[in-house]
């Protein structure tokens, strides 16, 4: 006991100093839907540990319970496949610096909030919404939250099988929230306002014992917040417009 306690305050402590480290190393950098994501090892440095400070809280309690399963056998096994799960969040982060890059590369300044960049981001959060609802999303969420059947179903013995079951349910957890993570992007992905709305939807989707009513009701904020940035984005608390700071008359979230 005492050692699975350690092990999930070791998780959050992670978490902790992940917070503290985004917090200063994004301040000022918060551009709005579409922040430039800067060079390749710059990102992925923030988003690892971005992924840290997100994460680690919500499947503390999957870690938890490997490492009962696995006391007798090696106590690093736990730690190994925490890092399983984050080297898949690593590699969506990957994935989505190359869209962007891409994106950018392709349409120059399309994304621009004056173009095209305030329609889009406001379609992702409506598409994010609608993901909320699909049969695809309460797969993966299932997985997500019920981790003795995650574990019974995808056992795999030693260090090689511990990683191997980190990155699996970390592909399970991307399958659940890639969405609410573009939702990040298309609000701010630099923001840490932003980043704890979309942390905190994650862990109440994850641990809250209504299923049902965690994502019905991020479905209907995503929506909201949709709606909002396409027909009203002064009503959106702590957004930032490209180029103007956050929106006049509006207090940033949290503030």
């Amino acid at each position: 006991m005492r050692v699975r306690l350690g092990l999930v305050l070791l998780l959050f402590a992670l978490a902790a100093v992940g917070w503290w480290w985004s917090a200063d190393r994004m301040r000022g950098m918060d551009e709005g839907p579409w922040t430039g994501l800067g060079a390749l090892g710059w990102f992925l440095g923030v988003w690892v540990v971005m992924m840290a400070a997100m994460m680690f809280p919500s499947v503390a309690p999957t870690v938890a319970l490997y490492s009962r399963m696995t006391r007798k056998r090696a106590p690093l096994l736990p730690l190994l496949f925490a890092a399983g799960y984050l080297l898949v969040w690593t590699g969506a982060g990957v994935v989505a610096y190359l869209i962007g890059s891409a994106v950018a590369r392709v349409s120059g300044d399309v994304l621009a909030w004056d173009r095209a960049g305030r329609w889009v981001a406001g379609v992702t959060l409506l598409v994010a919404a609608v993901y909320e609802l699909t049969p695809l999303k309460d797969v993966c969420l299932g997985r997500c939250r019920s981790p003795l059947g995650f574990l019974l179903g995808s056992w795999r013995d030693g260090p090689s099988g511990a990683v191997s079951m980190g990155v699996r349910h970390g592909a399970w957890c991307v399958g659940c929230c890639w969405a609410l993570m573009a939702s990040l992007f298309a609000l701010g992905v630099m923001s840490v306002a932003w980043m704890a709305l979309v942390a905190g939807l994650i862990a109440v989707e994850k641990t809250v014992p209504w299923r049902r009513v965690a994502t019905y009701g991020t479905a209907a904020l995503l929506l909201t917040l949709g709606v909002l940035l396409l027909a009203a984005p002064g009503a959106v608390p702590g957004l930032t417009v490209p180029d103007s700071g956050p929106m006049d008359g509006m207090e940033p979230m949290g503030s």
